[in-house]
């Protein structure tokens, strides 16, 4: 495996911007791609990749995952975790404030940005955590690409659900906002209703649409009163994006995971607790509406949420199980699968998976394979299935909900900035990625 700075791509099915296929070369230089065409020439110390077969992508963008350091590194730390991204095609990510210590202050978020300095593999960024009393942090955290919101789902200084506060949040500064939606109130009142109940599938109903709805109706009046640029993380049901259908400002986008795409209540008969996670998964006819919504563009692009937890804390039985699964490594064989079992196209996934992330948080240079942008790439096989075996993982905690589902568009090369950081199955532990650069967006 190579870590220089002169790399050519060769003979790979290259997705151009216009999301037209060239099969071709990509000559890069010093973290640039220099050049897209064929039969490109190199000098004598390019590395050269045969990307015969393959098809070259954009690097992945995962616009939410949550690392867990520091503080919580027995369930992940920033090295697995962006063993798993490079394994994955993840080439740049957006982590969670809810940390040991949580990151609502300068301080804390400098202190992510010197350890992703040190061991991050991939390129990183930081969302700062609001709290009921940290406004000033909010307006003034660098770099930081936007304001993280626990409406519901969340313990301690984090959760901010009160109308009240909330709206002091939406009214100041221009950074985007972006919100888990889920109503406390109507949870806690459930957690009550169905107290007693370790079914783990009550969690679905304890953490209902209707808690979702709610929240997602709050956040989107308050951006609508201050016109403040709001991004609803993980959506989940379809009258939540039936409702952005009908209701859904220019300066409002909205994400999806593959869980809430792929899965649904019927998998907590087969793996448990493993298929917890916040919001829940939902019926199958919201699965389909989700698939609807996305293809419609009405839901914007996709993030993963990967949220480790050790299969020792969730083997603690419903209710004292946490909340959350890993996601990097298999988020985009998953959805390349479906491409090739034609429910998207593979450039629908690029642009919900890299180009949609970067446009909406402003990532500059990152997102499409064209002369002059960064050489943050991945190249994919779709043409071999292989099923997802717990043994190849690289996230810490060594679970996946998707154990054995047989998938294609498996990471094969990937790049981040220029350097070769994962091929067959080989991580280069050298690479470094680089803290992301979040440029002013004019949405509203």
């Amino acid at each position: 495996m190579s870590n220089q700075n002169q790399l050519l791509i060769r003979s790979s099915r290259i997705l151009l911007p216009n999301d037209e296929f060239l099969v071709g070369d990509v000559l890069i230089s010093s973290g640039k791609i220099l050049s897209v065409g064929t039969e490109l020439e190199a000098a004598e110390d390019h590395y050269i990749l045969d990307g015969t077969g393959l098809t070259l992508l954009p690097g992945v963008i995962d616009p939410q995952v949550h690392f867990r350091e520091p503080g919580l590194e027995h369930k992940e730390d920033l090295s697995t975790a962006t063993r798993a991204c490079a394994k994955g095609g993840v080439t740049s990510f957006l982590e969670m404030p809810n940390t040991r210590p949580s990151t609502t202050t300068q301080a804390a978020l400098d202190d992510k940005l010197r350890r992703s300095a040190q061991k991050c593999l991939v390129n990183y960024g930081f969302f700062i955590g609001a709290t009921a009393n940290n406004l000033a942090e909010l307006l003034t955290a660098q770099p930081a690409c936007g304001i993280k919101i626990f409406m519901g789902s969340a313990r301690g200084e984090l959760l901010v659900g009160e109308e009240g506060v909330l709206d002091r949040i939406f009214a100041q500064g221009d950074r985007l906002i972006a919100v888990h939606a889920e109503d406390q109130a109507r949870i806690n009142a459930r957690r009550r209703e169905f107290a007693g109940n370790t079914d783990p599938a009550v969690h679905s109903e304890i953490q209902d649409e209707e808690a979702a709805l709610n929240a997602t109706k709050l956040a989107l009046k308050l951006s609508q009163k201050y016109r403040r640029r709001l991004h609803i993380l993980h959506l989940s049901t379809g009258v939540e994006a039936e409702l952005l259908r009908q209701t859904k400002p220019s300066w409002v986008t909205a994400e999806v995971t593959p869980q809430h795409l792929l899965l649904n209540t019927s998998a907590y008969g087969q793996i448990g607790t493993l298929a917890q996670m916040n919001p829940p998964l939902r019926s199958p006819a919201n699965n389909d509406i989700l698939w609807q919504a996305l293809l419609d563009g009405v839901i914007d692009f996709i993030a993963t949420d990967h949220a480790p937890h050790t299969l020792e804390e969730k083997g603690k039985g419903y209710p004292h199980s946490p909340s959350g699964m890993p996601g990097v490594e298999t988020s985009l064989p998953l959805m390349l699968t479906q491409a090739m079992e034609g429910r998207c196209t593979v450039g629908q996934v690029s642009r919900w998976m890299s180009a949609g992330p970067a446009q909406a948080y402003g990532i500059v240079n990152k997102g499409a394979i064209a002369p002059g942008w960064d050489a943050d790439l991945v190249l994919v096989d779709l043409d071999t299935y292989r099923p997802v075996l717990l043994q190849e993982l690289e996230t810490k905690c060594g679970w996946s909900p998707f154990e054995g589902w047989n998938l294609t568009g498996w990471p094969v090369v990937t790049i981040v900035g220029g350097k070769v950081v994962y091929e067959k199955g080989k991580i280069n532990k050298e690479v470094r990625g680089n803290a992301l650069n979040f440029k002013a967006l004019n949405h509203v």
